[in-house]
């Protein structure tokens, strides 16, 4: 399996508790290649501090087959329903889009103890 390439599309409480627990992580076969907050949040801090890129979701989407996943933890019904409309108009087969259950379940297998936070209900997609 190659490297992941993945972005995260939200930096709130929830996502920026995501971004720095993916940040500790060693591992390298996945890597953070963007992220995409409109908001001055820590989350935006920290990754700006990592070197991290901060893109519309329009040049998240242009990145075809460069980006693997796409983490949606805005728990905003219209961001999701314009990443999945953009991905299709662009035909973009690749890029998985990866809600906050996937986030849920990634921060059980790497977070010890803490529950991730959130301020919004898992709406599905």
């Amino acid at each position: 399996m190659g490297k992941q390439s993945i972005a995260i599309v939200g930096l709130g409480t929830m996502g920026s508790a995501f971004l720095e627990e993916l940040l500790k992580q060693p591992n390298e076969s996945v890597e953070i290649v963007a992220v995409a907050e409109i908001n001055n949040t820590r989350g935006l801090a920290m990754a700006k501090n990592h070197g991290l890129r901060n893109l519309s979701i329009d040049d998240l989407i242009a990145m075809g087959s460069n980006l693997n996943i796409l983490f949606d933890l805005t728990g905003e019904e219209t961001v999701r329903h314009e990443i999945r409309d953009k991905l299709k108009a662009s035909g973009n087969n690749h890029t998985i889009v990866a809600t906050d259950n996937i986030a849920r379940m990634i921060w059980a297998l790497i977070a010890s103890g803490a529950e991730l936070p959130s301020t919004h209900i898992s709406s599905g997609y």
